[in-house]
């Protein structure tokens, strides 16, 4: 007999969140319970499945409000433990790039550079409650007569702080290796000459944007986990494009869609936000993101019940072909081959080098759930979907 299809709502999954009777699963779990039992019943037992990833994401930083002085001043210059933060905003608000580099950062003339300072560490100092070095230079005006500003200033001082990211929770992304004949060194870390290394950063199986390809649960006010705290989808990212090869369940075998996030930077944690240097790259921080997704249907349930074995990306050459402008794909694998350790490449075994964490992937998928199951955190319904096609 047939089974009837399964359609629930949100305000549905909502009141048995808060009644108690809630089922939450992680990612990882909800894959056996789909093979085991179907789509259909899946989507009829569990009502919502958590994903996390934990990993460098440049395009992230933060809005920061640091307060009025006597006399005021308009703040046209702005350096935060000497990382320049921008400041043409208004009188006292600033945002600070996690890529930005100290002021003093040789940088790449000591090749290659440590970069082992810049905004992603900055926003690490605030979350941490060390003091952090404020100055801030203006032009004067005769409403903000001051012309600078040296103070230290803490996250709990500050009047507000915000974390606001354009870019993140990258759906897929490239397998490097470099086949030029010198070590090379990219934001995909550190390639061997010859193809000596693959690195990759996607948790797979676990990442969000993977557990709903087409991004039927997920736009403008799905409430995240974001740094250790709550956070908002507040528009698609920078760089998102969905048009792109799909497999026959909907994965794209390439980069696709990406997601603008933003957070209460006073709520989150250095446990799930800490600062990146990236050797003869630059700065950056890593970032940990987690979304809900709720199983309003059986097509959703399928889609979660995906496996790292039914992830593919495309192998890239960073060495000569992606700085020459002609990057292209030199083979497709799986991310149950790149967490094995190894995959096969060009007639050889080369071994793989994960820059996002598995581990802290899993923490934030556990934590989500935990926060669902004691009725802390409730699944949103989206103001309208990303664009998917």
């Amino acid at each position: 007999m047939k089974k009837h299809r399964v359609t629930k709502t949100i305000q549905e999954i909502n009141a048995r969140i808060q009644s108690g009777d809630v089922v939450v699963v992680t990612a990882e779990e909800i894959i056996d319970i789909v093979k085991t039992v179907g789509p259909t019943e899946a989507a009829r037992r569990v009502d919502v499945v958590t994903t996390g990833t934990f990993a460098p994401m440049c395009s992230s930083g933060a809005f920061i409000n640091f307060g009025h002085s006597t006399p005021p001043i308009k703040a046209s210059r702005v350096w935060l433990n000497r990382v320049p933060a921008y400041a043409g905003l208004a009188a006292v608000d600033c945002y600070i790039g996690a890529t930005e580099p100290a002021e003093d950062d040789p940088l790449n003339k000591v090749y290659p550079g440590d970069f082992s300072y810049g905004g992603g560490h900055v926003l690490q100092d605030l979350l941490d409650g060390r003091p952090v070095h404020l100055v801030a230079e203006g032009y004067g005006t005769d409403c903000y007569p001051n012309r600078r500003v040296e103070k230290e200033i803490t996250l709990r001082s500050l009047p507000q702080a915000t974390l606001c990211n354009p870019r993140n929770g990258y759906q897929n992304y490239n397998c490097a290796v470099n086949l030029s004949s010198r070590t090379v060194y990219t934001y995909m870390g550190t390639l061997k000459p010859g193809a000596g290394n693959a690195n990759y950063c996607s948790a797979g199986q676990l990442s969000p944007l993977f557990n709903d390809p087409y991004y039927r649960t997920i736009g403008l006010g799905t409430r995240i986990f974001l740094g250790g705290g709550v956070g908002y989808v507040t528009w698609h990212g920078t760089q998102h494009h969905p048009a792109v090869k799909r497999t026959a369940k909907g994965i794209p075998v390439q980069g696709a869609g990406t997601l603008w996030v933003m957070g209460d930077l006073k709520q989150m944690s250095s446990n799930y936000l800490v600062g990146v240097g990236i050797q003869g790259y630059g700065c950056s921080l890593a970032v940990g993101l987690g979304i809900p997704i709720p199983l309003l249907n059986e097509e959703i349930a399928a889609f979660t019940g995906i496996s790292d074995e039914e992830i593919f990306t495309q192998i890239v050459d960073y060495g000569r072909d992606y700085p020459a402008g002609t990057a292209k794909s030199l083979g497709q694998v799986s991310y149950a081959e790149l967490k094995s350790g190894v995959i096969r490449f060009q007639g050889k075994e080369v071994p793989t080098v994960p820059l996002s964490s598995i581990v802290k992937a899993r923490e934030i998928a556990e934590s989500l759930k935990g926060w669902i199951r004691q009725g802390r955190f409730f699944v949103s319904e989206p103001q309208f979907t990303l664009p998917g096609r």
